[in-house]
Order: C-alpha cells, then sequence, then structure tokens
C-alpha cells in the first residue's frame, strides 16, 4: 500500500466564485509528486503545494522528448458528492504510453490511490455549474541530466488539477474542420497511438494555418496513402452513415480514445450498428452526395462530443446536416454528460466517487 506524505499549502485559495472558467489556466492548491531512480523504482511519493520544479538544463525531457501525459475528469453532482469519470481506463493508457516511450511502468493502483487522496482534499476545488467539470492532468517526464540520447534513469511524475468551463469557447456548436493534404501527424510504428507531447507539438503548424483559413480544427490523414482518415487534433472522430456509426480502427497510429470507446460502448448498448474500419475521406464525400452521410463528431475527454458542421478537403467543402448539431450527437453529448453529472443513473459503472 502506498503511504503518501503530506505537505500542505501554507497559504490556500478557492475556486473562483461568479467567475467564467476557461480551460487550463487555474490550479488548485496541491500536487502530487513521485520518483523514479532506477535501481530504487518509483519512490518519494507526496502531496505538496502545487509550484514549479527546478530544472537543469541538460534534463533529457527536455532535449530528446521522454515525456507522457493523460487527461481525465472529476465532476461534482446536484447532490454534492464527487466522482470521476472512468479513472481506471485512463491509468492504464497512461502505462500503455509509458511503454512506446520507455518510462517504467507504473503500478496503476498505486498511482489510482495518489490520485483519489489529492481529489479528496481537494474537491472543494470541484466546480458544480453544468458544463464545468476538475480536469486531471497526470505527466511523466525524464528528469536525468546528461547530454546523448539513452533511455534516462530517473523521471518524475506529477498529477496537478484545474477547475475548468467548456473546452470550445462556441461551447456545442458545430465546428468547421479542415482535411489536412499537406502534412502528417503520425505513422504505423511511431508514437500515434501514445499520449506523448510530440504528436501534439507536430499538429500545431497545420493547426495554426487552419486557424488562419477559419477553421476550428483539423483532420488528419494517414501517412502512406493520403487518403484514409485517422482523428482529429484533439478527438477521434466518427460519421454516421444511414444509421450505422463509423469509425477508422485502431492500426497504431490513432490514440485510443477513452470517450471514443465510451461511445461504442453506448451504442453498441442501444442496438445500434457500429463499424471499426478504413475510412477513406472520398468514401465520406461521396456518401455525402449520395444522401447517406447523416452525421459527423468528435468525442474527447475535453469536450467529450463536438459535432462537425463542415468538412473541407482540397478547396471542397460539404455542409453536414445543414451545418446544425445532429440529433445523434446530442443524445450521445446529453447521456454521457448525464451521467458525469449524475442526472442519469451510471448503469455502466464508469464513474466513481471520491471519498473522504
Amino acid at each position: 500500500m502506498i503511504e503518501i506524505a503530506l505537505t500542505k499549502a501554507e497559504k490556500t485559495s478557492s475556486l473562483p466564485i461568479g467567475q467564467e472558467l476557461v480551460f487550463g489556466k487555474i490550479f488548485t492548491d496541491h500536487m502530487f509528486v513521485m520518483d523514479y531512480t532506477t535501481g530504487k523504482g518509483w519512490h518519494s511519493p507526496r502531496i505538496v503545494p502545487y509550484g514549479d520544479f527546478p530544472i537543469s538544463p541538460a534534463m533529457l525531457s527536455l532535449h530528446y522528448g521522454q515525456a507522457i501525459f493523460e487527461g481525465m475528469k472529476a465532476f461534482r453532482s446536484a447532490d454534492n458528492r464527487v466522482w470521476v469519470f472512468r479513472p481506471y481506463e485512463y491509468l492504464n493508457r497512461f502505462n500503455r504510453s509509458a511503454h512506446f516511450l520507455q518510462i517504467p511502468q507504473m503500478d496503476v493502483e498505486d498511482i489510482h490511490t495518489a490520485l483519489f487522496t489529492l481529489l479528496a482534499l481537494e474537491k472543494d476545488w470541484i466546480p458544480g455549474k453544468p458544463g464545468t467539470s476538475l480536469y486531471i492532468r497526470p505527466l511523466v517526464f525524464a528528469d536525468e541530466s546528461q547530454l546523448g540520447v539513452k533511455v534516462a534513469d530517473s523521471y518524475k511524475l506529477f498529477i496537478i488539477l484545474s477547475p475548468v468551463g467548456a473546452y470550445y469557447k462556441t461551447g456545442f456548436n458545430p465546428i468547421s474542420i479542415k482535411v489536412e493534404d499537406k502534412y502528417v501527424r503520425a505513422t504505423k510504428g511511431g508514437l500515434g497511438e501514445a499520449k506523448t507531447p510530440a504528436n501534439y507539438a507536430m499538429s500545431l503548424a497545420a493547426q495554426q494555418e487552419a486557424y488562419a483559413e477559419g477553421f476550428g480544427q483539423v483532420l488528419w490523414l494517414d501517412a502512406v496513402h493520403r487518403k484514409y482518415i485517422e482523428e482529429v487534433g484533439t478527438m477521434n472522430i466518427l460519421f454516421k452513415f444511414n444509421g450505422e456509426i463509423v469509425t477508422p480502427a485502431l492500426n497504431g497510429s490513432i490514440l485510443g480514445g477513452i470517450t471514443r470507446k465510451t461511445v461504442l460502448e453506448l451504442c453498441r448498448s442501444w442496438g445500434i450498428k457500429v463499424s471499426e474500419r478504413q475510412i477513406s475521406v472520398e468514401e465520406v464525400f461521396e456518401a455525402h452526395a449520395k444522401g447517406e452521410l447523416e452525421e459527423v463528431f468528435g468525442s474527447g475527454t475535453a469536450a467529450v462530443i463536438s459535432p462537425v458542421g463542415e468538412l473541407t478537403w482540397k478547396g471542397q467543402k460539404i455542409v453536414i446536416n445543414n451545418n446544425q448539431t445532429g440529433e445523434f450527437a446530442q443524445k450521445l453529448f446529453d447521456f454521457i454528460t448525464g451521467v458525469q453529472s449524475g442526472k442519469i443513473a451510471d448503469q455502466f459503472n464508469w464513474m466513481e466517487e471520491i471519498k473522504g
């Protein structure tokens, strides 16, 4: 059983009242920290006041990118109970990412205990207003100081917490997406299925160009053929063709989203046909021309469900569902957020209560 040392902050703050929460700008008073040293393993688990780390200019992760992270959420229900959405799914994915970056595996039960201990201490920071939550960010980075490409011998793991509002400023409204045909984000055998900073750095150039052109997001195509759909910069992508939900299969270059998994589980429980397979961008545009493309939406931890109103590829634009939020995307959003907020019974056991 992990024993966690606690150092409380001398001066504590509180959740801003009456202030609109933006994404990832405010942080709670405390954070969890743990270290790894070769030969000693993971050690020195502690909760300390939120603050900066002293780092060496020669720190390996700065130079060679050996780092991983996760993102999950905690919620406050109407009856003032507090819950985390699918924590083990996220923590197990954290370890899968560690494997790809050659970061030592973590004991999921220990990290779960650490997380829930931190959340119990900071539970007053979990907002209760509809559309808000407490965003949870675990991260591991190599903190060994040495120049030279190698697997590090020391690491630091931390968990920080941030009360957040909606991820998109536009709220739950359809976004316009540019299908990217110049840049490539990931390839099979690479880091595409790991949640590592390199994946997000690689997306920035295309994303900035898309913003400048008036788009909200970028849809990535496969690196080899430049024709098969993979994922959007911050979420997985799903299509509704004649009542069937179709999404790209997890092929080694796509992050296995927990919300994606949740959506597919829901669809199957509702008796809706689901296919995980290769989808070409031509197929999507042809289905639209035939009137068979009913809805397009993304799924991700931050935004939950994000309806897509427009897709543009090589100068061709299609408008989906008259650029309105689709009925099915709305149903998914209402159900998942309803479970997260406690308004809908958790028949799938997705939520875990924070005690203490």
